[in-house]
């Protein structure tokens, strides 16, 4: 067979701009579908459990995504180091990367499991959780905690696929696992009246669908990408080599997390009704957030494959298709989102007061998501060309102390003690943090210009 495998994609040759739309468009679908099963949760607890039901799934939200975010970001090292390999044509040391991010995934799932089942009751304070609905929540988090092995599989299994330019069959895999999903989640809590535990076990015998196809698929592979369970063992100078990379993209994850969770604590003093009006908009947001993150990733395996290959002069055409990709697409459909956003957020809850505090937080966040893409996207650049703590430190600076700062002080103030107030960190953040990674950006991009014109 000539050229690449069928799944594969040639990132290093030809119009750039195309190819990373369609790169990214499986991303975005399988993005959606990841979603979609949060939204399934929400929609049917809200729908057939109640508003206390709905917001005890949301309440702990973010701090769910701090704690997986940390370990995901490794999966970025991962898919950076393959994407690097798999350019420069190294399918030994690429073998080696496949069976070392295996198991990292599951020392990194079993990690987290722990973790969250530990801290369940410690969770609910931090979060001040209102007492109404803390019995739900923590159940909630249990069972969800209890899944994070196979997330972190599929998660993990799906960025080395990414790196060979694979971005179809994890959304295959995804799309198998959402369909059992929302078929358990309608079976468990309709018929079987199981609430917060039937959409949380649904959720999770998902994820262990998904996970199983990826490492099936996997196993079937030949070459640099096959996986023989029989000589699972880590590579040391690799694992090393992939924690060294991913842990400034874990910690600005992190970073992110938790002035997110400062700002869910907030959100969660205003009552069970914003709370849950802020987890349906939420999840609708997620829509268009995941739609721009895609390029983020994308960028991410464009840029490591070029640089890997030694094709440095297409990182700017890949910069400026980022741009323009993510910018039409998060500003067109974030103004879709507020457009409708009444309606849409009634289709999680049916509560007033509930759909008000949505259609605030859709107004004053998702509108502008188009800028948080470019913020993410620039991120993945900068990752690509081998600059992992610039963009960390730049996170930390730009977008997450200017929001804590904002939370506790001014936000203490009864003038200014408002949701729109809150919100409004998020999109001023957002400019703050893009004009600094595009400074940082020109200055990474005359370096690496310099180094190889060096022979380095």
């Amino acid at each position: 067979m000539n050229g690449k495998p069928k799944y594969e994609m040639d990132m290093c040759s030809g119009a750039v701009l195309p190819k990373l739309l369609l790169f990214s468009l499986p991303l975005m679908v399988s993005s959606v579908l990841q979603l979609l099963f949060n939204a399934a949760d929400i929609v049917v607890v809200g729908r057939f459990a109640g508003d206390n039901a709905l917001a005890a799934v949301g309440a702990t939200s973010s701090l769910i995504s701090l704690l997986t975010e940390f370990f995901l970001g490794f999966s970025i090292g991962a898919n950076i180091i393959a994407a690097r390999q798999y350019g420069g044509g190294k399918q030994a040391e690429m073998a080696k990367t496949v069976r070392t991010t295996m198991i990292l995934s599951m020392i990194g799932g079993a990690l987290l499991t722990a973790a969250g089942l530990l801290l369940t009751e410690p969770i609910m304070v931090w979060m001040k959780v209102d007492p109404e609905i803390q019995g739900q929540a923590a159940l909630y988090l249990r069972i969800i905690f209890a899944g994070m092995i196979p997330m972190m599989v599929y998660n993990f299994g799906s960025a080395v696929l990414r790196a060979v330019g694979d971005s179809r069959r994890p959304l295959y895999f995804l799309a198998a696992g959402g369909v059992v999903n929302v078929i358990l989640n309608l079976i468990f809590v309709i018929i079987f009246r199981m609430d917060v535990a039937g959409v949380g076990w649904a959720t999770v015998i998902s994820q262990v669908l998904s996970a199983g196809l990826v490492v099936l698929c996997l196993m079937k592979e030949k070459g640099c990408l096959h996986l023989d369970l029989k000589r699972l063992s880590p590579d040391r100078r690799t694992a090393v080599s992939i924690i060294r990379i991913g842990l400034p993209a874990s910690t600005q994850g992190v970073l992110f997390c938790i002035s997110s969770v400062i700002i869910q604590s907030a959100v969660n003093s205003f009552g069970p009704d914003v709370t849950a009006g802020f987890s349906a908009a939420n999840n609708l947001g997620g829509f268009v957030y995941v739609a721009c993150y895609t390029f983020y990733q994308g960028s991410i395996s464009f840029v490591s494959q070029n640089l890997g290959a030694g094709r440095i002069e297409r990182i700017p055409k890949v910069t400026a298709a980022m741009a323009i990709l993510v910018l039409s697409v998060g500003t067109g459909l974030g103004c879709l989102a507020y457009a409708f956003a009444g309606e849409l957020i009634g289709i999680y809850s049916t509560s007033a007061a509930v759909i008000a505090a949505g259609v605030v937080q859709t107004g004053m966040i998702t509108r502008f998501y188009g800028i948080c893409g470019l913020m993410d996207g620039l991120s993945g650049v900068l990752r690509g060309m081998g600059s992992h703590v610039m963009p960390t430190v730049m996170t930390l600076i730009g977008a997450c102390s200017l929001r804590i700062i904002w939370v506790l002080t001014f936000f203490k103030m009864p003038v200014f003690h408002t949701l729109e107030s809150l919100y409004l960190t998020y999109p001023v953040t957002w400019v703050i943090t893009s004009v600094m990674l595009i400074i940082g950006y020109r200055y990474t991009w005359k370096k690496l210009k310099k180094t190889f014109r060096s022979g380095m």
